[in-house]
C-alpha cells in the first residue's frame, strides 16, 4: 500500500485530527479511514498537538551530508596504506579490514561509515571479496559466567618489525565473551600458562571448568609424548605441572578435541592479530613494550567499546550485570590449606627423596633440607624469575615449610 503522504493530504489528515479532538470521530474511525496502525495514530496525535499550525504528513527527504576532500584524501591515504601491507609478502596480512580503517580515521576526527570506506576503496582498487567460510557454531554454550573459561596460546611475528616471535596467552569467558587475560610471552611454555591462570584466578577468582587444547603444556597424550616401545604409560597418566595447580584450586580441566571445537577463543585471536599487526606495521612499531601498549589498546576496545556478534551486547556489560544479578559460578581465590603465599600454588612442582645425609640432589645442586627424617620424600616448589635470573625454591615436608632459598635460574631443566 501506498505510503500515507501518497494518499492523502495534510488537510484531509487535519481535518479527520480535529474531529477526534472535537470528539466527532472516534480513534477506530479515523485508523480506518486512514488504514494505520494505533501506534501510527498517537504519533500523528502527538505530532499535531504540539503543533497545529505546522503539521504535516509530507516526507521530508534529507540530503546526505558531503565529506570535505580532506576526509577524502584521508579516506585515499589509509586504504593505500592497506594496500601496500597486503602487497607486502614479509606481513602476514591477506585482506582488507575496514573496521580497523574506520577508527583509525575516528582518531583523526573523521568520522565515516564503514560502507563509506567500502565505497571508496571499489573506485581505487582496493577491495577483495570476502570468501565464503564454513558456518560454525557461535552459540553460547553456558548459562553464567565463569561455568567455562576458554584458554589458549598463539605464537606468531606480531610485528614485522619484530626479531622473534611472541606467544599471545589468552582466557576468555564464554557466557561474556569477556577475555579476562590477554598478554605476551616469550614463549608458550609452562610457566607462561601457570602465570596467565595466575593473572585471571587473583583478579576474578576461580571459575568451574578450564577449557584448553591438547598441548604438552596441559596434557600428557601416549604415542606423542612418550618414545617408550612398550606402552607403560597411557594418555594422561602422567600429571603435567599445570593440571597440578589446577587440581589444587578445584578447577576442572576439559580438553578440546579439535582446532574447531576451540572457535569462540580462535576468532578473537584472529581478529586481535590482525589488528596488532596493522597498527604495529603503520606505525613501525617492533619492541614488545610497543606491541603491548597496542595489545592494551584493542583488549579495551573488544571489552569494554565493541558490541560482541554472538551475544549482542558489550562483553564487560554483560560480565558485570551477571555479576549484579548473582548469575555466576566464579569462586572467591583463596589460598588452599597449608600453604600461606601464592607461591606455593602457582609453581613448578618436584619430588626429591632426602638421603643419610639430609640432603636432595636437584638438577645438579646439592641442598641441605634440616628438620626432615632420612629418606623421605620432601614436594618442591620452583618459582622461576627470570629478570633476575634466579630460582626460589621452597621445600615442604609433612604440610610444612622445611627449607627455602634463592639459586640461579642456570642449570634448572624445566619449562619456562
Amino acid at each position: 500500500m501506498a505510503q500515507l503522504h501518497k494518499r492523502f493530504s495534510d488537510e484531509q489528515v487535519i481535518f479527520l485530527l480535529q474531529a477526534y479532538e472535537q470528539g466527532l470521530m472516534t480513534r477506530e474511525e479515523i485508523q480506518d479511514t486512514l488504514d494505520i496502525s494505533r501506534s501510527r495514530f498517537f504519533v500523528l496525535w502527538k505530532e499535531y498537538r504540539e503543533d497545529p499550525g505546522s503539521f504535516s504528513i509530507s516526507y521530508q527527504r534529507t540530503t546526505p551530508k558531503k565529506i570535505s576532500p580532506e576526509s577524502e584524501e584521508a579516506i585515499e591515504y589509509e586504504l593505500m596504506r592497506e594496500k601496500d601491507l597486503i602487497n607486502d609478502p614479509e606481513i602476514p596480512i591477506s585482506g582488507y579490514n575496514y573496521s580497523a580503517i574506520r577508527d583509525r580515521l575516528r582518531k583523526q576526527g573523521i568520522k565515516v561509515s564503514v560502507n563509506t570506506i567500502i565505497d571508496r576503496a571499489k573506485k581505487l582498487g582496493c577491495h577483495k571479496p570476502r570468501k565464503k567460510k564454513k558456518a560454525h557454531d557461535r552459540k553460547v554454550i553456558t548459562e553464567s559466567i565463569g561455568a567455562l573459561v576458554q584458554h589458549d596460546g598463539s605464537t606468531h611475528r606480531w610485528s614485522p618489525f619484530a626479531e622473534k616471535k611472541w606467544t599471545l596467552i589468552t582466557s576468555i569467558d564464554d557466557y561474556s565473551r569477556l577475555i579476562l587475560f590477554a598478554g605476551f610471552f616469550s614463549g608458550e611454555t609452562t610457566w607462561a600458562h601457570i602465570q596467565a591462570a595466575k593473572a585471571v584466578f587473583v583478579s576474578f577468582g576461580l571459575p568451574l571448568r578450564y577449557y584448553v587444547d591438547s598441548l604438552r603444556v596441559f596434557r600428557f597424550v601416549q604415542g606423542r609424548d612418550s618414545y617408550w616401545r612398550k606402552h607403560v604409560l597411557e594418555t594422561d597418566d602422567v600429571d603435567t605441572q599445570w593440571g597440578k595447580m589446577m587440581r589444587l584450586l578445584g578447577v576442572e580441566v576439559i580438553f578440546a578435541l579439535s582446532p574447531q571445537a576451540k572457535g569462540k577463543i580462535e576468532r578473537p585471536y584472529r581478529w586481535m592479530q590482525d589488528r596488532i599487526i596493522r597498527t604495529c606495521a603503520l606505525e613501525n612499531l617492533g619492541e614488545l613494550s610497543e606491541v603491548r601498549e597496542v595489545l592494551e589498546e584493542e583488549l579495551d576496545r573488544y571489552n569494554n567499546h565493541q558490541v560482541h556478534s554472538t551475544t549482542g551486547e558489550i562483553p564487560r556489560i554483560r560480565f558485570e550485570r551477571a555479576l549484579a544479578e548473582g548469575n555466576s559460578l566464579i569462586r572467591p581465590f583463596s589460598l588452599p590449606e597449608p600453604y600461606t603465599s601464592p607461591d606455593d600454588v602457582f609453581c613448578l612442582r618436584e619430588k626429591r627423596r632426602v638421603n643419610s645425609y639430609s640432603r636432595i640432589s636437584l638438577f645438579g645442586h646439592d641442598i641441605q633440607v634440616p628438620n626432615t627424617p632420612l629418606h623421605k620424600y620432601v614436594d618442591i616448589h620452583l618459582v622461576p624469575d627470570p629478570e633476575k635470573n634466579s630460582m626460589n625454591i621452597r621445600i615442604w615436608w609433612n604440610s610444612a615449610m622445611v627449607h627455602s632459598l634463592t639459586l640461579p635460574l642456570k642449570g634448572f631443566r624445566i619449562h619456562l
